[in-house]
């Protein structure tokens, strides 16, 4: 593969980009996304998940079996739009994060 195929599209990430933190020391997919956002972008890494398995393997010669998948991390409860952009809690069990906070001075803001 060519130093500057684009692995990753949503983060624009090289393979070269990869090899340099593989060769820093990163192991799995996770060093690679803490270290470059690799696997960070719209896609949330199913585009690139096996491209950056292969790079690892072929750098670092373990075997595919012992390489992890990414670790996905969903939110814990999604937040409708609506919920943010009118102040509304009645969609969504979910405070708004808008709701009227009192300031230490007794003021509502």
């Amino acid at each position: 593969m060519e130093k500057t195929t684009i692995i990753c599209r949503c983060e624009e990430i090289s393979c070269e980009e990869i090899e340099e933190v593989i060769e820093q020391g990163a192991s799995t997919f996770d060093d690679v996304k803490r270290l470059t956002r690799c696997g960070m972008g719209p896609c949330q890494a199913k585009i690139c998940t096996s491209l950056v398995a292969k790079i690892i393997h072929d750098q670092t010669g373990r075997p595919f079996h012992e390489i992890p998948l990414p670790r996905m991390r969903m939110p814990l409860s999604p937040i409708k739009l609506e919920t943010l952009g009118t102040n509304s809690t009645t969609f969504s069990a979910v405070k708004s994060v808008l709701d009227e906070v009192e300031l230490e001075d007794g003021k509502v803001r």
